[in-house]
């Protein structure tokens, strides 16, 4: 398929710039797989939609201060006076060094000293050197921080927001789901955005188990698709792991034929990527699974996710889940329903 073929036309104003008043305040679509039936109903009324025994699989990560404003260091090592450069950590490699995006990336080549924060006594708190240059603009780059690095991300870094959002976030931890606990991603698993405790609470109240894994959103979810052809798409991996608690679960229900319902586009990765053939494997691993129109879903039965951009990597998931046209046909009610997109806007229930 072409990636054209996932195109669709999006009124800028339909892209949500901020959170609404309520996590649980957004509207909901809901899709059928069987027949494409489409249904529209608000976020708060997802309990009615499922059903008691249905296994809904959250993404427990907590996204990270990932961007950092740095100075290129010149010679000297107490010499900060460089052009300002961007750098957002994507995944952490191991060692102190971690694959990152740069912001001017032609001014960071391989060998260049950044600095971070304030020098004192002529050290910088936190700093990184430039060890290598992969493909689309990914660079490798080696920390030293004078703390643990979580202390001085805490205190250098930033929550990063998607570009598409222009307006300031009051409070960012609209930008984290309220089950967020294990830090490690560059964006937020948003399907989750939604859910408030009280809502988890309703979820549990039907009959239906709650179940969380870990993956750390990178690159692999949000990088554009370059290529006319998806098939010249290639996936960059991110971590996950699936709890020992969580893969019996998962287990049992598709044993006694009960619904998994994967929440969120990461979640459906992470277990599809960890099936064994009836069950998933539980344990740490890392996906670089590119989900696309004919793949044969084994674990997940229905998901709830947001609207994605088009031609994206996530609505490619989507059409396989739900169909190329029925998606096609979703998302133009959406847009004609005048629905809210991306990050902050509403959810989508694929049943």
């Amino acid at each position: 398929m072409l990636t054209s073929d996932f195109d669709y036309h999006l009124p800028e104003e339909l892209i949500a710039q901020s959170p609404p008043e309520r996590r649980d305040g957004s509207r909901m679509l809901v899709a059928r797989r069987g027949n494409g039936a489409l249904t529209h109903s608000l976020f708060s009324r997802l309990p009615s939609f499922l059903e008691a025994g249905d296994c809904l699989v959250f993404n427990d990560s907590r996204v990270m201060p990932a961007r950092l404003i740095g100075r290129r260091a010149a010679s000297r090592q107490a010499d900060g006076g460089g052009a300002a450069v961007e750098v957002l950590l994507l995944r952490d490699t191991g060692d102190m060094v971690w694959e990152c995006l740069t912001r001017p990336g032609r001014k960071t080549r391989q060998g260049q000293r950044i600095v971070f924060g304030e020098p004192r006594d002529g050290d910088f708190p936190l700093t990184g050197v430039i060890t290598e240059e992969k493909e689309d603009g990914i660079r490798l780059i080696r920390l030293q921080s004078e703390t643990p690095l979580n202390e001085a991300l805490g205190r250098l870094g930033s929550v990063p927001l998607p570009p598409y959002i222009r307006e300031t976030l009051a409070d960012v931890e609209r930008y984290q789901t309220v089950y967020s606990k294990h830090t490690g991603s560059a964006a937020a698993p948003t399907a989750g955005l939604h859910f408030t405790p009280e809502t988890l609470d309703a979820v549990r109240s039907i009959g239906a188990e709650t179940r969380f894994i870990t993956l750390h959103v990178g690159l692999g979810t949000f990088r554009p698709v370059k290529a006319a052809d998806i098939s010249g798409h290639k996936m960059h991996t991110e971590y996950y792991h699936i709890p020992d608690e969580t893969a019996e679960a998962v287990v049992r229900a598709k044993r006694e034929g009960r619904r998994v319902v994967a929440v969120g586009t990461t979640v459906c990765r992470a277990l599809e990527s960890a099936d064994c053939g009836g069950g998933v494997k539980p344990g740490a691993g890392s996906t670089g699974i590119f989900i696309t129109p004919g793949y044969d879903f084994k674990v997940a039965d229905a998901m709830l996710t947001n609207f994605h951009l088009p031609q994206s990597t996530l609505i490619m998931l989507v059409s396989a889940f739900l169909g190329h046209q029925k998606t096609m046909t979703a998302y133009a009610e959406a847009v004609k329903e005048r629905y809210r997109f991306y990050s902050f806007g509403d959810a989508m229930l694929i049943l």
